[in-house]
């Protein structure tokens, strides 16, 4: 009901029709068409408009609303034409600010006066008119039938209303535009098409598929070399025999990568594209790829699996489960910029970092001359940029095992990552931190079986952390995919085994077993450190053939935990209580201990929030 003026593309029959007889209508429809088609584009450019002198009727109302030429109405998107709503549009309502149009607010917020019984905002001019466009949905008002309305339920009652009288219904409208796959290259899928003078476009029969390129041509930069290729090109046409051409543009590649995963369940067939062997195995479980495939080769896959679908060939509707887009890596920028020419960019590796006596940063040059250079802060690595790190350089320092814990260490997969020489140099020392105690363990001798149901309180407590630990990591690997997670509270339990006084048979046999866990946790991640310890610890097989190991719900279990206490919100001790404990008992002992008691000082306790297994505040 807010519709206050109608704006139409510039190619819209409407806008031809009146500039027909409007000379300064026409030559705007002509800079309008020389325009951008793009969004993007639209979203940003000034408004402009103007009108054509012809009204339409408004379909429920029976108004007459005037019809403009605006250049922000794109023709290929809809109908070409705009049902201006100022009020709730952001662009329309600028247009209409600025050429002086009504306003008329049809919705108000649900938390805003008005609301169903309240009192309406009168409907508004260009003289009193709102901010800003209020786009959330609401509750309709100045709507007369349809007052007191939630959005949703207007819309539907409007759409009932216009199909009851014949003038149309709810449609959705699709954004996607036509996909053009033709390609005017050597390499690529053919298209198995023929073009004959009589019969037109004629299919490749497909006793004739496939159509196979030949294998010998050399592009010259002249064009497609396939068109000079009369062996190819010349043929008769499979509907009359008469003489024909073949096509020579071929597929966009995105059209092989849109179903190759399908074919890799059944890439042995000749005579179809797929088989039953897609059922077992689609969809697939897990898609990683990088931010731009999240635009285009996932949504051309989607749209190709859908298509696949629709024809018979698969049964799923999506082709993929889970998604992941992997962050991107991050890298100094040194460059230098001369007083004439071209920026140059300079690799990290070739550049010294300056710093002061107090260890402050102060500058950086260049390696082979002296000379400083610029920083430009951190940026994705590429190759323009010339801030690329070489891998091999680095495993051939530290070794793979070093690169791939620092990596999944740095920041979780889907999260950009800072490189840090020094954050590699450190994965490295707590993959030989490992091994050290792994050698001193074995030197040592072997580890004698030991019940490790009947373990002292200390060595009961580390087995307990042991296998927190592997449950931790078994969720953080095989549900969460948060690698860094992992990999951290491996690090933990590293410094508490480090820190065992392992002289007595029980203390070994945990120990032993502790690294043995470590190994299988950190297979998937540095497989190949992992796998020398698995057999240095004494088994045969390869780690990476190993089961991965279960949790003992039996060391899980304790007698007692450490909870937090806190005075008036401040922490002010920690004590350790019965698993069990009732309430009372746990305010007890906190109300005991000599630190909380101390910030007490004897007032009168208001109250005592216990809240179980965390923590306790008392209120003062």
């Amino acid at each position: 009901m807010g519709v206050t003026f109608c704006a139409v593309a510039a190619e819209h029959p409407l806008a031809t029709h009146a500039a027909k007889s409007n000379p300064k209508l026409a030559a705007f429809v002509e800079e309008c068409k020389r325009g951008s088609v793009v969004e993007a584009d639209l979203a940003t450019i000034e408004k402009k408009g103007m009108p054509t002198g012809i009204n339409v009727t408004h379909p429920l109302t029976g108004e007459p609303i005037p019809v403009w030429v605006g250049n922000y109405v794109l023709m290929g998107y809809g109908e070409g034409a705009v049902m201006a709503v100022p009020a709730h549009d952001e662009r329309d309502f600028h247009f209409a600010r600025q050429y002086g149009l009504p306003i008329k607010q049809v919705i108000v917020r649900s938390e805003e006066k008005g609301v169903r019984g309240g009192t309406h905002p009168s409907p508004l001019t260009p003289h009193a008119s709102l901010a800003e466009a209020v786009v959330e949905s609401g509750i309709l008002v100045n709507s007369g039938k349809y007052d007191g309305m939630a959005s949703a339920e207007a819309i539907d009652g409007i759409a009932a209303d216009l199909k009851a009288k014949g003038l149309g219904d709810k449609q959705v409208v699709w954004r996607l535009r036509d996909w053009g796959i033709s390609r005017q290259r050597y390499w690529g899928c053919p298209i198995p098409i023929i073009h004959c003078e009589h019969c037109g476009d004629v299919p490749v029969p497909d006793e004739s598929l496939p159509v196979v390129l030949p294998e010998d041509c050399v592009p010259d930069g002249t064009g497609n070399p396939l068109n000079k290729r009369a062996d190819f090109v010349n043929c008769a046409c499979p509907k009359c025999g008469g003489q024909a051409r073949r096509e020579t543009d071929t597929m966009d590649t995105f059209v092989d990568s849109s179903w190759y995963y399908a074919r890799y369940c059944c890439p042995d067939n000749a005579s179809a594209m797929v088989d039953e062997r897609a059922k077992h195995w689609m969809p697939v479980d897990q898609y990683i790829g990088g931010i731009e495939h999240a635009i285009l080769h996932l949504l051309y896959s989607r749209f190709w699996s859908k298509v696949m679908r629709d024809s018979g060939l698969v049964a799923y509707d999506e082709p993929f489960t889970r998604l992941l887009t992997q962050g991107m890596v991050l890298n100094e920028i040194f460059f230098r910029k001369p007083e004439s020419g071209r920026i140059t960019y300079y690799n990290p590796a070739d550049v010294e970092i300056k710093y002061d006596e107090k260890g402050s940063r102060i500058g950086a040059v260049l390696k082979r001359d002296g000379q400083p250079v610029e920083a430009g802060g951190m940026g994705t690595m590429s190759k323009s940029k010339n801030n690329g790190v070489d891998p091999q350089a680095l495993i051939d320092r530290y070794g793979a095992d070093t690169a791939r814990l620092f990596i999944m260490f740095a920041a979780p997969p889907e999260d950009t990552l800072e490189w840090s020489d020094e954050g590699a140099a450190g994965a490295n020392r707590f993959l030989r931190r490992l091994w050290k105690l792994v050698a001193e363990h074995i030197n040592a001798g072997h580890a004698a079986k030991t019940d490790l149901s009947n373990l002292p309180p200390p060595l009961r407590d580390l087995r307990r952390q042991v296998h927190q630990t592997l449950a931790k990591v078994t969720d953080d690997i095989g549900r969460r995919r948060t690698f860094n997670t992992a990999i951290a509270a491996v690090m933990e339990l590293v410094n508490a085994l480090a820190k065992l006084d392992a002289n007595s048979e029980p203390a070994r046999a945990v120990l032993h077993e502790a690294l043995e866990l470590v190994a299988l946790m950190l297979a998937p991640i540095v497989p190949h450190i992992s796998h020398a310890l698995w057999r240095a610890l004494g088994h045969e097989e390869a780690v990476i053939d190993a089961r991965w190991p279960a949790v003992d719900t039996a060391a899980l279990k304790q007698d007692s935990l450490e909870i937090v206490v806190q005075v008036n919100g401040k922490l002010r001790g920690r004590v350790s209580v019965p698993v069990q404990a009732p309430e009372d008992k746990v305010r007890e002992l906190a109300l005991a201990d000599e630190n909380v008691a101390r910030h007490v000082g004897g007032k009168a306790v208001k109250k005592v929030i216990v809240v179980p297994g965390k923590l306790v505040n008392i209120v003062i």
